[in-house]
């Protein structure tokens, strides 16, 4: 029995053909409608050379588009490889040129980028200009059937952020996708009648399974934002009473300091699902003051499909905890030498589970770094657990800021800058000392019409944490770099020539 991905799609048109399945704003596609026109794609892409097993690159934003081109391309057995958007022509044409993709599909505002990387690849670039590409679809001769594939068979391939060399591309199954989707579906028991606003980018792990896969598999409604917007947000929560709410913790700082949020009916929202980058307890709890609905937060990464654990709704939620595996899945921490470490202490967060990608992308030795030989894949995520079994991400391994022989973890610092009424979005990172090795730095931004100096920050710091935790140095910025689903980037973050002449003056008085 096939366990192509596509077949989602296609189950829930049969039980429910005439539901909406994907809205923004006036345009809307039934599922009867998205069904019939992955199927034009598939024959586009046929007509085009496109086989089982090739790559085709995605590269749209939050459109309708992007589900016809995801299922068209999973249709006519291809393998997806998603695209962010903001990418530019050297970055397009590495991911063609590493995955070997040899045709790609790419938003008409992002053209000249895309069809530059594509042409240095070597691949074909189809821009999708709305009236234009559905005219083109219009014109194919729609290819129905859909390849059947194994479970073990590569649906899609996402590339990691490459934080340490070349972005990596994880191999994701269809019975991972598949599989993953289910359990979110079941988990948070979302159906037919339910409308779950796309803000997260569909590019990405946590959107294309937590929205697009799991609103497809569900027969629920998914309505899109091509690029997150605060306001717009609250509008369409409003508009189209969204019910389940899906963001990382940059979405709902977001919105809990927006100001017009009261003046918007989100009477609506049931259900929030925070996952990407530890939530600050301080938001989750301000969050669901202000807007009336609880908050989940969960854990996962691409690799893992993305979702691993969770807070689950039938269970104690445990604010500034990211839960418990989900059903099928395994999880447990261990130290520098693999041994489980108990409870109460910190260690590698290791997942095993249907969850778990098949591989990276050509990259043996990676892959055998990453998973061991009886299938554990080791995170970098630092964790404890409670006498419940729950964990608590403590912080990234390459974030942990190691201060003259102390561990200092980012995290929790974050935590304490974010009790300050006037921090908007704060990241902790680590400075170079001659002595310490590292020293602890906080760039910070204000909420609007805010006041506050570094050196208040500091000494508000200073006051709830060990002396070798708090941030020494403290700057102040317009807004913190992030990435493509809004998560703040710490590598990107730049310490200012007077922070670091400071650094350096106290460490030669020091020497």
């Amino acid at each position: 029995m096939s366990e192509n991905l596509a077949l989602n799609l296609i189950d829930s048109t049969e039980r429910g053909g005439v539901l909406p399945a994907v809205r923004m704003d006036d345009v809307a596609l039934s599922f009867g409608g998205l069904d019939d026109l992955t199927a034009h794609v598939a024959g586009l892409l046929l007509d085009r050379g496109v086989r089982p097993g090739d790559r085709v690159g995605i590269m749209l934003p939050n459109v309708p588009q992007f589900a016809l081109a995801y299922y068209g391309v999973l249709r006519a057995g291809g393998i997806v490889v998603p695209m962010n958007v903001l990418l530019k022509r050297r970055e397009v044409a590495f991911y063609l040129a590493d995955s070997d993709a040899k045709l790609m599909v790419a938003w008409h505002d992002f053209e000249q980028e895309a069809a530059a990387g594509a042409t240095d690849a070597g691949a074909e670039c189809i821009v999708v200009r709305p009236g234009e590409f559905d005219r083109l679809l219009a014109d194919m001769h729609p290819s129905r059937e859909v390849v059947d594939k194994v479970g073990s068979d590569t649906a899609v391939i996402l590339y990691t952020s490459g934080t340490t060399g070349q972005p990596k591309g994880a191999e994701l199954t269809h019975a991972n996708l598949r599989r993953n989707a289910e359990v979110v579906r079941r988990m948070f028991d979302i159906g037919p009648e339910d409308v779950v606003l796309g803000a997260l980018p569909l590019f990405h792990a946590f959107g294309q399974t937590c929205a697009l896969n799991t609103a497809v598999a569900s027969r629920a409604c998914l309505t899109l934002i091509p690029r997150f917007d605060a306001g717009k947000v609250l509008e369409i929560i409003q508009r189209d009473r969204v019910n389940v709410f899906e963001g990382v913790p940059t979405m709902y700082v977001a919105l809990l300091n927006h100001p017009e949020a009261s003046s918007y009916d989100v009477s609506s929202l049931q259900l929030c699902v925070s996952g990407g980058a530890a939530l600050p307890v301080e938001v989750l709890h301000g969050f669901e003051d202000k807007f009336g609905c609880i908050v989940l937060e969960g854990y996962g990464l691409s690799e893992t499909s993305p979702v691993a654990s969770f807070n689950h709704p039938d269970r104690e939620r445990k604010p500034g905890s990211i839960g418990t595996p989900i059903a099928g899945v395994e999880m447990r921490l261990v130290d520098d030498r693999g041994a489980t470490v108990p409870q109460g202490e910190v260690g590698e967060i290791v997942i095993r589970g249907h969850n778990v990608m098949k591989c990276y992308w050509q990259r043996p030795d990676a892959t055998s770094e990453a998973i061991s030989a009886d299938g554990w894949l080791l995170t970098g995520d630092l964790a404890r657990t409670d006498e419940d079994g729950y964990f608590f991400i403590v912080d990234r391994k390459k974030d942990l800021i190691i201060r003259g022989g102390y561990n200092v973890y980012p995290r929790e610092v974050e935590e304490v800058l974010y009790e300050h009424p006037a921090v908007h979005e704060c990241a902790v990172i680590g400075i170079p000392h001659p002595q310490l090795g590292e020293e602890v730095g906080a760039a910070v931004s204000l909420r609007p019409g805010s006041d506050a100096t570094a050196d208040e920050l500091r000494d508000f710091v200073k006051g709830q944490v060990a002396a070798y935790k708090y941030p020494r140095h403290v700057w102040l910025l317009d807004d913190l770099p992030k990435g493509a689903t809004g998560k703040i980037v710490k590598r990107d973050v730049e310490v200012p020539a007077e922070v670091q002449e400071a650094v350096a003056a106290v460490a030669a008085g020091a020497s």
